[in-house]
């Protein structure tokens, strides 16, 4: 394990610019900081979503496991070259979206984010997913990115949706889009 923080602050980062687990320097609004700053909000986010009470045990250990992937993702985003999310992590997680789906009726509208707070949590999670994922994409344009990584936060994106949907209905249903009104 890399080096441990004994103080909080080191006032390294006061000009505008901060380290990254290679050791060089960036500054704070780049696409790399910007991207794993998403993923790291992302995960707050989910940690937001587990602290809410009676998850059905499947989401609530598939929403731990993908805390640690995601900081393992943070950590891959913020060391150049460094892999560690592969394809094993992405079927995963099409695995869990699957079985969760397969209890769900078929969408025919367009549903409103919200429905119970853990239902909520999870929305929030998912639109904060989906700009982790258009950051990194934009990283992807000009640095070389582990193109995994992009297909796991578009699949946990989806994955976060379909747990938005479990959480709802648990609890009365989902607000479907009222388009006529």
């Amino acid at each position: 394990m890399g080096n441990r923080l004994s103080k909080i602050y080191t006032r390294t980062g006061d000009k505008g610019d901060t380290g990254l687990g290679d050791g060089s320097r960036i500054a704070k609004d780049s696409a790399r900081v910007e991207a794993f700053g998403c993923v790291d909000e992302l995960n707050s986010n989910i940690g937001l979503l587990l602290a809410q009470n009676d998850l059905p045990e499947l989401i609530r250990s598939a929403l731990t496991e993908i805390q640690h992937e995601l900081f393992d993702l943070g950590g891959e985003l913020c060391i150049p070259g460094h892999l560690v999310i592969n394809e094993t992590h992405v079927a995963r997680l099409e695995q869990t979206l699957d079985t969760l789906n397969a209890d769900l009726p078929p969408l025919k509208e367009f549903i409103l984010p919200g429905g119970n707070i853990a239902a909520a949590c999870a929305h929030v999670a998912r639109t904060v997913c989906r700009r982790a994922e258009r950051r990194t994409v934009t990283l992807a344009r000009n640095e070389t990115i582990n193109a995994q990584a992009i297909a796991y936060l578009n699949r946990l994106s989806d994955l976060l949706f379909v747990i938005a949907r479990t959480l709802a209905r648990k609890d009365g249903g989902e607000v479907l889009w009222r388009h006529d009104r």
